[in-house]
């Protein structure tokens, strides 16, 4: 039963990557990196075609192996924040911005201080 339930997990994330993959304030590599850990406990073939995509593979295989965030990765991810932030400005205000910024500071100190 567990196994069914990362399996499900696994493909449920690989989903969210996809349509990260197309909207641009919705990561897709964090997405795939849950994905890989569903499938590394329920179907390992399928976390190695993760690991051997042409594109996202490298980024996964970075993580897993040094923890490392590419630099452009990093500045993408702070810049999306930012401009979340910003819409949530502009069409909520005040005070509902300060959830954005504080999942902003917090999580942009956390990307940021990670290896390249």
């Amino acid at each position: 039963m567990r196994r069914h339930l990362y399996q499900a997990g696994g493909l449920f994330f690989v989903g969210l990557g996809i349509v990260g993959a197309f909207l641009p304030l919705l990561p897709t590599v964090p997405f795939l990196l849950l994905a890989l850990f569903c499938f590394a406990r329920s179907n390992p073939a399928w976390e190695q075609r993760l690991l051997d995509h042409p594109t996202y593979g490298p980024p996964l295989r970075q993580w897993r192996e040094r923890r490392a965030i590419p630099r452009r990765a990093k500045k993408a991810a702070l810049i999306a924040m930012a401009v979340s932030v910003g819409i949530t400005a502009f069409t909520a205000g005040w005070p509902w911005v300060l959830i954005p910024f504080g999942v902003m500071v917090l999580s942009g100190t956390w990307i940021w201080t990670r290896a390249e």
